[in-house]
């Protein structure tokens, strides 16, 4: 079955939120300060990711093109409009108006940006080996029990797109595979990796209470780096 990797995934972010939902009776200050920690911990990460890159030129011109495609779109609002018609139809959480919103952009992006889902779907779809997704869905389980206890129920919501995501990449894993060269699919999770812990790192920044990036609008930068990755690959063959 080459959907139970990214099923086992969705369903550990559930429970990752359910058991964080009962430890958000903390204190307000440690709260605080487990907001800050986890804020520098996705910076680090964000920074291990960014530097894995093999020419970040690449990874430069992905985010200014993926910020002007994002920002023409809106992607940031469209993705909080969603959480705020989640928060208005389950009624209010009583953790802070907007909680359910950031919660869902936040985790959705943590859970979506970085190879291991690329690269564990693929496993996947093609060979049904979902060992891969096995070690993220552990990751991100915790992750969410994490980010519940700061960020709200909002957190469970990530699972449905994070499933829809990895499920279409294993869906059509045999034919990405078959028309996608390896060295060329290599390049790109290679510097889709970097761009995506720049994203990583701005998410942290976010949660620490350093700035207010809208990351969701640099979403379109892995389809850029995507195009320049696929460039440069032909070009190189044939030139």
């Amino acid at each position: 079955m080459f959907l139970l990797g990214t099923l086992v995934n969705g369903l550990l972010i559930i429970i990752g939120t359910l058991l964080g939902k009962l430890l958000h009776r903390i204190p307000e200050n440690m709260k605080g300060t487990v907001m800050y920690a986890i804020g520098l911990a996705v910076m680090v990460l964000g920074l291990q990711m960014g530097l894995k890159g093999d020419n970040f030129l690449v990874v430069i011109i992905s985010l200014v093109f993926g910020a002007v495609i994002g920002e023409y779109f809106a992607l940031e609002n469209k993705l909080n409009a969603l959480g705020d018609w989640l928060e208005k139809k389950l009624g209010s959480s009583g953790q802070g108006q907007g909680s359910i919103s950031q919660g869902f952009v936040t985790a959705t992006l943590i859970f979506v940006i970085g190879a291991m889902a690329i690269i564990g779907a693929l496993d996947s779809g093609i060979r049904g080996d979902h060992d891969v997704l096995y070690t993220k869905s552990i990751i991100d389980g915790f992750t969410a029990l994490i980010l519940t206890t700061t960020l709200g129920v909002g957190v469970l919501f990530s699972a449905f797109p994070v499933v829809i995501y990895q499920g279409l990449i294993a869906l059509f894993a045999t034919q990405i595979d078959r028309f996608v060269p390896t060295e060329l699919m290599n390049s790109f999770i290679t510097e889709m990796t970097a761009t995506g812990g720049v994203m990583i790192f701005a998410i942290g920044l976010n949660l620490a209470g350093i700035t207010k990036i809208r990351v969701a609008n640099l979403l379109p930068a892995i389809l850029v780096t995507g195009v320049i990755v696929t460039i440069i690959h032909f070009y190189q063959l044939y030139f």
